[in-house]
């Protein structure tokens, strides 16, 4: 019970945390064009496709973990957007947040991981549909794809201006 309870609570926040985050992105006061403009300019290419696929990945993420539907994997998508942040903005300006520093991407990389480790709980549409996933492969596994995917995708498509890398 309080597993299922703590669980719950976890993905819940995350998930409000994530649909709040994209929604902002996508539909705030400056939307996508302006989402993508900021993109642009910390060098990510092409633009508008990260800022529609950045937005849109959140909200789906988001969704999934309020509802505790395919949680590593949502687990998995929310740390390669927050892996993504601390690389191309938060990374250089230390540690607090009040200074654009890393520590609000580290407490959800590291939420992401807890959950994705605990397993959605009996409270979840994982538990309902019998696709249960717990233990620290689950937590590795999500933490090691938002990772991997993350660094492949600015491998390929970050291009900061000079001094910011």
């Amino acid at each position: 019970m309080e597993h299922d309870l703590v669980s719950a609570a976890l993905r819940i926040t995350l998930g409000v945390v994530f649909v709040a985050h994209g929604w902002n992105h996508g539909f705030g006061p400056g939307g996508l064009a302006g989402t993508a403009r900021w993109f642009d300019s910390i060098g990510l290419r092409p633009a508008k496709l990260h800022a529609a696929v950045s937005s849109y990945l959140e909200i789906a993420a988001g969704l999934a973990l309020m509802v505790g539907l395919l949680v590593p994997l949502a687990a998995a998508a929310a740390i390669g957007v927050m892996v993504t942040a601390f690389v191309t903005v938060h990374r250089t300006n230390g540690f607090f947040i009040l200074k654009e520093g890393y520590e609000y991407v580290l407490v959800l990389v590291v939420a992401l991981f807890v959950l994705a480790t605990l397993g959605a709980g009996e409270w979840s549409l994982d538990h309902v549909l019998d696709l249960d996933r717990v233990g620290w492969e689950y937590g590795v596994g999500a933490l090691a794809a938002g990772i991997v995917g993350a660094l492949a995708m600015l491998a390929v498509c970050w291009r900061p201006a000079r001094g910011r890398a």
